[in-house]
């Protein structure tokens, strides 16, 4: 084999390599949420619930967030213009329990995505402390706030976060969903992450987020990423930026969603989502989608060719299959970590180049404004070069 081929494939199972020990320092790193001591005292909490034709599953949700074990909380719901029964089903709910308050979407503004409007408008009608952001698709134990409050009290932080428990009901979310957790837990080193101010090197999962009501206006509150697509990410990133505690815990054990209802949802969302986590930065953004994909596909072909004749005098098998190794080593890892099915591991090239379409079509979609969410055309986003 020639020098230039070898040092290539070395480069492959080094760079695989150093993701494998990230997965591993993460694995040290990430504590689990009922793993803190419990405060003296503890602040009110406002729980703020997004919901736009969420009929299937709002229900579900908010009896969850009803049925928490904490002393001082309300939940407030805002039916962000639905068209279903979601509606209905608040009206119901609420009139069981005082302690959910009910309120009606104002008219979008120009310049807003549909749920940052929605999650500032809760905020301005929240009276707690600590301000918990999460979704309508997510079940929460009885214990998930009074643990989640302990966390973030004990690590003093500003802002706490969580990986939940993704149910996967469907192969298409079993293809898809998974990929995502994969790339954070194989590429942002928490141990780093939790100490560097640098705002890059962080992750805010939406589905679940606590904030300190005096860093959420601190850093503007959603009016300050109100055309982001990933207003989650863009919030942790300013909360770093600013200096201030943000923190990753592992929530599975008391929270669970289901990020999307199939292949053709999970399609929609990571096509809204991924070109914005590099800020629309398009040199950088085609190097890392074509790199996964070669660090995929080329071990597995040398592999699977080389007992043919192909390539034998260009390629070493041994190092394809030490990356081949490598690959479902970090598989395994993280989907044994975020308890995830760890049969998926075996099928990681179908997952990770599912994810490169995706990022392509993300890429072209926002380029020319075609990116929608919820019934909702997303604002063009001017792409950069670097």
């Amino acid at each position: 084999m020639t020098p230039f081929w070898f040092r290539h494939q070395l480069g492959i199972a080094v760079f695989l390599g150093i993701l494998l020990v990230i997965a591993l320092s993460n694995v040290l790193t990430l504590r689990r949420l009922g793993g803190y001591p419990l405060p003296p005292q503890f602040p009110r909490v406002s729980i703020l619930l997004p919901a736009r034709n969420e009929e299937a599953v709002i229900g579900e949700c908010v009896r969850s967030l009803l049925a928490q074990d904490y002393p001082d909380f309300e939940v407030l719901v805002l039916d962000d213009g639905s068209t279903d029964g979601t509606g209905a089903v608040l009206a119901g709910l609420a009139q069981e329990d005082s302690r959910l308050r009910v309120l009606s979407g104002r008219p979008l503004p120009e310049g807003w995505i549909g749920k940052h409007w929605a999650c500032q408008q809760l905020a301005d009608a929240a009276t707690g402390e600590l301000l918990l952001f999460t979704d309508a698709d997510t079940v929460h134990h009885p214990q998930a706030l009074r643990l989640g409050v302990s966390a973030l009290l004990a690590e003093r932080a500003d802002l706490m976060s969580g990986f939940l428990r993704q149910r996967l009901l469907t192969w298409g979310e079993r293809l898809t969903v998974p990929t995502i957790f994969w790339c954070f837990f194989s590429f942002l080193p928490l141990v780093i992450a939790h100490r560097a101010r640098a705002p890059g090197l962080s992750l805010t999962n939406g589905q679940w987020m606590l904030f300190r009501r005096s860093a959420y206006e601190a850093v503007g509150g959603h009016a300050a990423v109100r055309e982001s697509p990933i207003d989650d990410i863009s919030l942790g990133r300013r909360v770093k930026a600013k200096g201030l505690h943000w923190r990753v815990v592992d929530a599975g054990e008391y929270v669970s969603c289901r990020m999307y209802p199939g292949f053709r949802a999970a399609i929609e969302g990571f096509t809204k989502n991924l070109f914005a986590v590099f800020d629309f930065r398009l040199a950088e953004y085609l190097f890392v989608w074509v790199w996964m994909a070669l660090v995929t596909v080329e071990p597995l072909a040398v592999a699977v060719l080389w007992p043919l004749g192909v390539g034998q005098d260009v390629f070493s098998p041994w190092l394809a299959l030490v990356a081949v190794a490598e690959m479902l080593a970090l598989w395994g890892v993280a989907m044994a970590r975020l308890r995830l099915p760890r049969y998926l591991a075996l099928l990681y090239p179908l997952s990770i180049l599912l994810l490169v379409f995706i990022a392509f079509r993300s890429m072209l979609w926002t380029a020319t404004g075609r990116a929608t969410w919820k019934g909702r055309t997303l604002p063009r986003q001017r792409v950069k070069l670097v």
